[in-house]
């Protein structure tokens, strides 16, 4: 039996384990890629670039479990960035499961990175029901959307609260969106009528349904999927930001080698059918 003959027959289970080793290899064993920064990784570093150190910026968790792989590195990597040029960052959450995404976030970056006091450096208000009410809600008043925060007490007790009374006194917006409610609703409800800058960072799959705002200036550029969280943070890396590269390249480097296998998997296979049909053919 020729080499062409085996591939044909091979149990699909080995194909299984090449395509497994191929995604947790890279994961172990991280390595760094080449990546260009496109134009609209680079307009989100420069509108966070641009606010003045103490800026107070909002952000909002709208993604669970199902998108924490992609968003959760893009969320990651800006709060570092926050809490490293000293803004002041609130937490809000549209979604139910974003109150857990927001939370371990947090925990990581915020009080295990940066030691960050709550309360004075960040607070998180939680989740609220209402999808896009809630942003109308806060545009009159967050202290009667959220009059307590996470840990039960008076959002307004809380040092950081102190002359934020609603949207006008946020000065940026970032959407960390999976869907609905989501970046969308925050360009037509908050910055749009209230003349408030944001950016997003959503799913791959999203970015066609956001990409109009970013094109209209709406919306500050936009991180999209592992490959929008890779280049983020290869641009805070290039401008000394961060020391190393995070999960959004090992993402992507696991990403790559895995459609890397795929695809000779793929050609592997049609040339051994190839042959195969033919050998028969001739008798």
């Amino acid at each position: 039996m020729d080499l062409f003959e085996k591939i044909s027959s091979l149990d699909r289970r080995w194909i299984f384990l090449v395509i497994a080793l191929s995604i947790f290899i890279p994961l172990m064993l991280p390595f760094t890629q080449p990546l260009s920064v496109s134009p609209d990784v680079r307009a989100v570093y420069e509108a966070l670039a641009a606010l003045p150190e103490g800026s107070t910026v909002l952000c909002s968790f709208e993604y669970g479990p199902s998108t924490l792989p992609e968003v959760h590195p893009m969320a990651r990597s800006v709060l570092r960035y926050l809490f490293q040029r000293q803004h002041k960052v609130i937490v809000m959450a549209l979604w139910p499961d974003g109150l857990f995404m927001s939370r371990d976030i947090l925990d990581e970056v915020a009080e295990g990175e940066y030691q960050a006091e709550y309360g004075v450096d960040y607070i998180n208000l939680g989740y609220k029901a209402g999808n896009e009410v809630v942003i109308k809600s806060i545009a009159e008043s967050f202290s009667r959307t959220y009059p307590v925060d996470t840990r039960g007490q008076s959002t307004t007790s809380w040092p950081i609260m102190h002359g934020i009374e609603n949207l006008a006194n946020i000065d940026f917006i970032i959407s960390l969106s999976a869907g609905y409610p989501g970046t969308v609703e925050w360009v037509q409800y908050a910055a749009d009528p209230y003349n408030k800058p944001m950016t997003t960072c959503c799913t791959a799959v999203q970015v066609t349904e956001v990409v109009p705002y970013v094109r209209s200036g709406q919306c500050a550029g936009i991180l999209g999927g592992l490959a929008g969280a890779a280049e983020f943070e290869v641009l805070l890396m290039d401008e000394g930001w961060l020391t190393e590269l995070g999960a959004g390249n090992r993402g992507m480097a696991s990403q790559s080698v895995a459609h890397l296998v795929l695809v000779l998997l793929i050609i592997l296979g049609n040339v051994a059918f190839y042959i195969e049909r033919r050998r028969q053919r001739k008798f």
